[in-house]
């Protein structure tokens, strides 16, 4: 006997069931997908991130958000949780619950084994769809590896890799710099 095809969600039938859910779950074409827990590597990693951001951002008009703000790709209609994002200027959302970003200007995620072909390919692939993403940033959570995608003119998009600890990583967008020594600070490579 076949299984009966389960019927595809809309988006607002989605974000409706995922504001009443303890766990997150991202979305694309109708079909949900949960997301898995973290390593403490990655922890780290994401929180040594965001709060070197947050205190660079300090008295600017951009803001930092953690792995718990939904981003919505408009164009693609993908809903997903990026481990860090920043927006600037005004930040706009979908809806009157302010839970859902539209306009990242920074989207950094942190690799794991299950995530990172993901990340790098189809995922990416939505991203740079985003008229307002300017960074896009990779960073390896078992060894010292950063890759950043700077856009460019032309939806060109600027591959540097950083694999050195005295590195620094500009984000103009926020007006921010990285040092990969601080975002690896307690991290066991």
């Amino acid at each position: 006997m076949n299984p009966q095809p389960q019927p595809r969600l809309t988006p607002q039938d989605y974000l409706a069931w995922e504001r009443r859910q303890e766990t997150r779950h991202e979305f694309f074409d109708g079909e949900i997908f949960a997301m898995t827990g973290a390593s403490r590597e990655h922890n780290l990693v994401c929180l040594n991130i965001a709060a070197s951001l947050h205190t660079q951002l300090r008295g600017k008009p951009c803001e930092v958000y953690n792995n718990d703000m939904r981003v919505k790709v408009s164009e693609t209609g993908m809903y997903t949780y990026p481990d860090i994002v920043a927006a600037c200027a005004e930040p706009r959302f979908e809806d009157a619950e302010v839970d859902t970003l539209l306009n990242p200007v920074v989207i950094i995620e942190v690799l794991s084994d299950s995530t990172e072909q993901y990340d790098r390919g189809a995922k990416f692939r939505h991203y740079r769809t985003l008229p307002s993403l300017q960074d896009y940033l990779l960073v390896a959570q078992t060894e010292c590896r950063v890759e950043h995608y700077a856009r460019e003119a032309a939806s060109r998009w600027l591959l540097t890799e950083y694999r050195s600890r005295d590195d620094t990583i500009d984000l103009p967008a926020v007006g921010c710099r990285l040092l990969l020594r601080e975002m690896y600070e307690r991290v066991p490579l």
